[in-house]
């Protein structure tokens, strides 16, 4: 069979490198890479997995930035939009220039409400929320997703759809809903709502987790140009830190997800699944690890990890 050459892919790269070479002619960019050493190491792992899964790569670099490397939480939000709107373009345009399988009316309806969700949470809810016991909260969160999907993966008789079929209105309030709430989610981290949809393609619609994966990845593409835009040109809280990480990273990223998304297309769904159970308790315990949470912060986790491995369960239960 012959391999088809990815040549939009190919020509993005080209664009960017040439642009980006074009720029830092003009910086002491080496004096810059090695102050942002540690940052460009964590974008290269975080790049990697937000290419070849439903998390973006700022589920990654977030709580490193903000626990380990002392970033601040508004700065590393910022500079996950930032890096994502070329990593995860890249990504994107490799998919779609391999025909990678993805579900366009999955990724058009959550986009509605994502575009929404990012606009109010930007203004509204981020200035309300402490973003490190927030991100402890989610990754619970995740973590019960994922005991869910490793539970139904193990029933021989668990449904595999490859796309959505047949959407009631009460699918399209559903889709348009979680779309919203990822964005909201995402407005606190950079990255959101492809999990928090992703659950709900996996679980609820028992979409192929390949399938659903790449739609996320497009959907959080969409999501993280939107986020730059607002805090670069209309909030205007776009800092030099986050400017000077966002130029070291460029050439990495622009690589490290594609090749992720290679990755993606080449591994069977169970290989892919087996992929998401390891990176989802890497993430949580790498969040306890750096968070170091008390008694009554590791008591609400457990309590949202049980609460969501019920309803997760449930949910895989109801007809779509």
């Amino acid at each position: 069979m012959k391999k088809s050459i990815p040549y939009f892919y190919i020509s993005f790269v080209i664009i960017v490198l040439a642009g980006w070479g074009y720029f830092v002619s003009g910086i002491d960019i080496l004096s810059m890479m090695k102050h942002y050493m540690g940052v460009m190491i964590t974008m290269i792992f975080g790049a990697f997995i937000a290419g070849s899964s439903p998390e973006g790569s700022a589920a990654i670099a977030y709580p490193v930035f903000t626990l380990y490397l002392d970033i601040a939480p508004a700065t590393a939000r910022n500079f996950a939009f930032a890096i994502q709107s070329f990593g995860m373009t890249a990504a994107s345009i490799y998919i779609l220039n391999k025909k990678v399988p993805v579900d366009w009316k999955y990724i058009g309806f959550v986009i509605i409400g994502g575009v929404l969700g990012l606009i109010v949470g930007t203004q509204y809810v981020v200035p309300l929320v402490n973003p490190p016991v927030a991100k402890l909260l989610f990754v619970s969160l995740w973590l019960s997703f994922g005991i869910t999907l490793y539970r139904n993966n193990k029933n021989p008789h668990h449904e595999v759809r490859e796309r959505l079929l047949h959407l009631t209105n009460r699918d399209l309030i559903l889709l348009i809903t979680f779309g919203f709430l990822g964005g909201v989610i995402s407005s606190i981290f950079g990255t959101g709502i492809n999990i928090f949809t992703f659950c709900l393609m996996v679980v609820y619609y028992h979409m192929n987790e390949k399938v659903a994966a790449a739609s996320s990845i497009i959907i959080m593409t969409l999501e993280t140009i939107l986020g730059f835009f607002l805090h670069r040109q209309v909030l205007n809280d776009f800092n030099q830190d986050s400017f000077n990480m966002w130029i070291c990273c460029i050439p990495l990223v622009i690589f490290m997800a594609p090749l992720g998304s290679y990755v993606l297309s080449k591994i069977s769904r169970f290989q892919f699944a087996n992929l998401l159970y390891s990176i989802l308790f890497i993430q949580f315990m790498g969040a306890i690890w750096v968070i170091r949470p008390g008694w009554v912060l590791t008591l609400m986790s457990l309590g949202v990890i049980l609460i969501g491995v019920i309803l997760f369960d449930v949910l895989s239960k109801l007809k779509a």
